[in-house]
């Protein structure tokens, strides 16, 4: 997920871009839990899209407060 792509959304879409990325990402543990993931990269590129996510939403946040 590009950072331009989130930075077009606003607060609320991020937040739910946030939640739906987290159960994608639980969804992916269970997976390799399992052993039925084959393709371990997705968690690493979930984590950090995660991440990124979340650093836009708190810089959106920040910036609607001030």
């Amino acid at each position: 997920m590009k950072t331009s792509d989130l930075r077009a959304k606003d607060v609320a879409a991020l937040e739910k871009e946030v939640a739906d990325l987290l159960r994608a990402h639980f969804g992916l543990r269970m997976q390799k839990a399992t052993q039925q993931l084959t393709n371990h990269s997705t968690l690493r590129k979930t984590r950090r899209d995660i991440a990124r996510a979340k650093t836009i939403l708190a810089e959106k946040k920040k910036g609607a407060a001030k």
